[in-house]
């Protein structure tokens, strides 16, 4: 097994992962930074100030390896269109 970490940043905000986690693989180590940074996006960055989420994979030296970034973009149209009549 081979031990991953995954540090998050949500905008100016950094979160290291001091413990890390065991995978099979870099692969598995890939897809669960996706899964992270997806599940991280879709529960913070419609209620707050931060506009993307970013998962940074370390191997086991703690050397970056991967990122996974998620981003959030919002148009709006104006001016706001009118019910037809």
């Amino acid at each position: 097994m081979l031990r991953f970490y995954f540090d998050v940043r949500e905008g100016a905000k950094f979160t290291p992962d001091e413990e890390g986690v065991e995978c099979e693989s870099f692969d598995a180590a890939e897809r669960l930074a996706a899964e992270a940074a997806a599940e991280i996006g879709r529960d913070h960055l419609p209620k707050g100030d931060a506009r993307d989420v970013t998962v940074e994979l370390k191997n086991e030296h703690r050397q970056r390896v991967l990122t996974v970034t998620v981003t959030m973009e919002i148009h709006r149209v104006h001016p706001e269109p009118q019910p037809p009549r």
